[in-house]
């Protein structure tokens, strides 16, 4: 792999955006190019045209690298969703022309357009933090069996998910149960995706039965993510060995539970956050319901205005800096405020309140509304000191989960056990782009975890020194 710096090449990444600019005052040209521009960033950073791909692996065995997997959950959600909600700022009601009449709102189109534009920036800078420290091939320190390492995978899932339920009961390590959750979650998955290749009975049904369980628990929390990332990364995972299986099966399959999941959330959450029924009545009377009539308007609402969030992006842009001023640096001193332990610091700032605040300064919410509406990453970024603050923001975001998914193979001995499995095992964070607070505490944390994970392993002598 070819890890020179070409200053040139990164420049190009950022061409749709600006662009975009030169076109602002058109706010549906302007909207189009930065919509159509993720898509370019997409084809020219995982085609290998801005910086070569490496080439220690193909490039359908090394789809859990940031270049790939968390730059098409994180940027796709984040820039490529928002087109429902643009045809619906255009009256376009379920794709349905609008009305002769019908008159688009002016300003909330400008505010659409210009927060797309602010979604492009954001893409190029990431992928420009990722490339930019991008560094393989490594040479590796530690070695393991791999023999054995689908027997060993099972076992991770195992003893994690032991120790997730534990450390709930334990005061001041509670902190490591949600990293050990999604730890053995996803080598449960791993596990899944690696016995079936193998024909091995009794190892695939051991890990089928541990991945529905997962799965249950997914239905059971009463959001949409868990239960589309169950799917959608065994299907990661099962894709370089069956590729054709999995694009027929598994890419319509994640279409459908973006169409039906809306109708069965709604149902489950007003029968079972209500306490009208318990959760497994819930789910069943969701299941029943999701597949009934009715639910056009609740995948409307869901495609439009949850499937993206740039509705909530607009309140912030039309608020800073007109109303609000920028944060600075404010909200990186929060950031490390989070990070300290109550049992350490029994006075510590409320995180949900600290984050709440700038979300009814913003009025993006009310005060007295009973919601929890925390800003993404962009909108943190751009509160901190707009376009600029994008720039800079994104760009480190990028450079950090790359360097983390490095550091990863480089402790646990290459791709399966570090990115594979412990990189995205504890910093799936990076896919969902949470604000700076909770981001930045998950993330300590998580590099906390990982040394944890890897002295056992080194103390088990599974990891063994080169």
């Amino acid at each position: 792999m070819d890890n020179r710096l070409y200053i040139d090449r990164y420049v190009i990444l950022f061409v749709p955006w600006l662009l975009a600019v030169l076109f602002k005052d058109s706010d549906i040209l302007s909207y189009l190019i930065s919509w159509l521009g993720s898509f370019v960033i997409f084809y020219l950073s995982m085609k290998g045209k801005i910086k070569p791909l490496p080439d220690d692996r193909s490039p359908a065995a090394q789809l859990m690298r940031p270049i790939f997997l968390v730059q098409i959950i994180f940027a796709g959600y984040m820039c490529c969703t928002s087109i429902f909600y643009w045809f619906d700022v255009l009256g376009y009601v379920d794709l349905k022309s609008p009305d002769e009449f019908f008159l688009p709102n002016a300003e909330q189109l400008k505010l659409t357009a210009q927060c797309q534009r602010y979604y492009c920036l954001a893409h190029a800078s990431f992928v420009c933090g990722i490339l930019s420290v991008m560094r393989y091939p490594m040479e590796r320190r530690y070695v393991y069996d791999p023999a054995g390492f689908s027997t060993l995978i099972f076992r991770i899932a195992l003893i994690t998910f032991v120790l997730s339920y534990s450390l709930n009961f334990i005061s001041g390590l509670s902190q490591f149960s949600h990293q050990f959750n999604t730890l053995s979650f996803t080598a449960g998955t791993l596990a899944l995706a690696m016995a079936i290749p193998e024909r091995n009975t009794w190892n695939t049904l051991a890990a089928a039965l541990l991945y529905a369980f997962n799965f249950y628990h997914a239905l059971l929390s009463g959001f949409k993510e868990p239960i589309i990332l169950s799917v959608l990364i065994l299907g990661v995972f099962l894709y370089p060995d069956y590729k054709r299986r999995v694009s027929m099966i598994f890419i319509p399959l994640l279409f459908l539970l973006f169409l039906l999941l809306p109708t069965y959330n709604r149902i489950f959450r007003e029968q079972a956050w209500s306490g009208r029924m318990s959760a497994g009545q819930a789910t069943a009377m969701a299941l029943n319901g999701t597949f009934s009539n009715g639910q056009n308007q609740s995948n409307r609402d869901f495609l439009s205005y949850r499937l993206s969030e740039i509705d909530m992006f607009t309140k912030y842009v039309k608020s800073t800096p007109a109303q609000v001023d920028y944060y600075g640096m404010q909200l990186i001193r929060q950031s490390l405020m989070a990070i300290i332990p109550r049992v350490l610091w029994p006075s510590k700032p409320v995180t949900e309140t600290m984050v709440m605040e700038r979300v009814y300064k913003a009025g993006a919410v009310s005060r007295e509304s009973n919601v929890s509406a925390k800003p993404p990453f962009i909108v943190d970024a751009f509160l901190s000191g707009g376009g600029i603050g994008i720039f800079i923001s994104l760009f480190v975001y990028g450079a950090i989960c790359q360097l983390i998914a490095f550091k990863a193979e480089d402790l646990f001995g290459g791709y399966m056990l570090g990115t594979a499995l412990v990189f995205s095992g504890l910093f799936q964070v990076f896919w969902r782009g949470q604000n700076f607070e909770f981001l930045m505490n998950t993330v300590f944390w998580s590099y906390i975890t990982m040394y944890v994970v890897f002295w056992g392993l080194r103390f088990t002598n599974i990891l063994q020194k080169c």
